[in-house]
């Protein structure tokens, strides 16, 4: 049973959410699981984390790609104080193993985990693997996915493929709509999701109001929810007031399964947490990518759903707004084509992704009963230092170069589970 655990990044809601749901079924098998996750100042964990009582350390970190050369070589002079702080939290927490969730807030914890010859994970939510995950491919000893095509970056001994983890919610929605998808269609409210991942997205905060417009939302008597971000709230609610649209416009969505439960259409970005969720339970989407994610993973993310008739993708570059309120008006007035788009989306679905991963690492780091390792875990290469007390500050020096050749030969005779194929796949944006 795992008892102490470190969550490691976040940024977006893309990166953070998963995190969660892994949390929440470590609670549920153990509440009394010790959890601390890491990120930084600036990301969604810092506003959201508080609110949920999760305990939040935070690390002075910056991105390092899309910088001028003045802000590069400053976020590069930050990584030495960085992991200095990462190695005490690590000493501090004495976790079983450090879980990396994506962003660049994970890279400095993994590394000097890995230096400290701890037990150590990642969670790739994208088609397109993120440059910190991208670094760290050859470091972790777990990389847990949720496209088949990444998996040859991480080899066959530490590659899972087991979906996106989605919260407890849209696993208990999904639970209803698997059971009983006619009832969950049938009882689907004329409403209209709008969500451009946990920041808003300018284009459809923009855009959106005025396709809904042409597309006569108002004469079919349907309503709207739209999630704007901050920075918009009042400028799309008042041109929802002028085109005389029923909208609730919010900053942010807390109940997010209740949101696309009562909605019979969303329209979003492509980050692959939100195409987890909504394949979760089930919706008809028209998917609008974010054209500038790194190397143009939501577009990926997007196809792959259009490509199994789950969802309608709609690329940004050159998108009128007369051909989004034709895609609106024509799913609104096609209730099958809605209910067959929501079936395909469903069949997709991974809602167990998150009591597979525990399952595996329980597996992997070879608990017993009592929360300490077995015999051929991997807190048992750390026989000759790492976090016990022969540990080191000079071995934490070593950056992730300190997963030694000693260490390497050890892990080579671990337990090899076969990858499951398939799979869905947040970022945000």
């Amino acid at each position: 049973m795992i008892e102490r655990v470190v969550i490691a990044g976040g940024g977006s809601g893309g990166h953070l959410f998963p995190g969660i749901a892994v949390v929440e079924e470590l609670r549920r098998r153990n509440p009394a699981v010790r959890v601390l996750f890491v990120g930084t100042e600036r990301g969604i964990e810092a506003r959201l984390l508080p609110k949920l009582g999760e305990s939040l350390a935070l690390l002075d970190v910056k991105p390092l790609i899309g910088r001028s050369p003045t802000q590069l070589v400053s976020s590069v002079a930050r990584l030495p104080r960085s992991a200095a702080k990462a190695f005490a939290l690590l000493r501090r927490e004495r976790p079983q193993v450090v879980l990396g969730l994506g962003g660049y807030a994970s890279g400095p914890l993994l590394a000097t985990a890995a230096a400290m010859r701890l037990p150590t994970a990642l969670l790739e939510q994208n088609a397109q693997v993120g440059l910190t995950n991208r670094m760290l491919a050859h470091t972790v000893g777990r990389a847990y996915l949720t496209y088949a095509e990444t998996q040859v970056l991480f080899g066959d001994r530490r590659a899972r493929v087991l979906g996106n983890p989605v919260r407890r919610a849209f696993v208990e929605a999904s639970k209803l709509a698997y059971h009983d998808p006619a009832g969950a269609d049938a009882r689907e409210k004329k409403r209209i999701l709008v969500i451009g991942g946990s920041q808003g997205a300018r284009c459809l905060n923009e855009m959106v109001p005025d396709a809904l417009a042409q597309a006569g939302v108002v004469d079919l008597g349907v309503d709207v929810l739209h999630q704007t971000g901050q920075s918009m709230v009042e400028e799309v609610t008042r041109r929802y007031r002028e085109l005389g649209i029923r909208a609730q416009v919010v900053p942010f969505i807390d109940d997010m399964a209740k949101a696309y439960r009562e909605a019979g259409l969303l329209i979003a970005r492509a980050g692959a947490t939100t195409l987890a969720e909504l394949c979760a339970i089930g919706r008809a989407a028209i998917l609008i990518p974010f054209p500038f994610a790194a190397e143009d993973h939501q577009l990926r993310n997007a196809q792959a759903l259009a490509r199994m008739g789950a969802a309608v993708a709609l690329p940004e570059p050159g998108l009128e707004v007369g051909q989004l309120a034709g895609e609106v008006r024509d799913l609104l007035l096609n209730r099958e084509r809605r209910q067959q788009m929501a079936g395909a989306s469903r069949a997709l679905a991974r809602p167990e992704a998150a009591a597979a991963i525990v399952d595996d690492l329980q597996e992997w780091l070879r608990l017993t009963d009592d929360g300490m390792p077995g015999p051929g875990s991997p807190q048992d290469w750390n026989a000759s230092g790492g976090m016990g007390a022969a540990g080191t500050g000079e071995e934490s020096a070593q950056g992730a170069a300190g997963v030694t050749r000693r260490a390497r030969v050890r892990r080579r005779s671990q337990l090899r589970i076969r990858p499951v194929d398939g799979g869905m796949a947040e970022a945000a944006q």
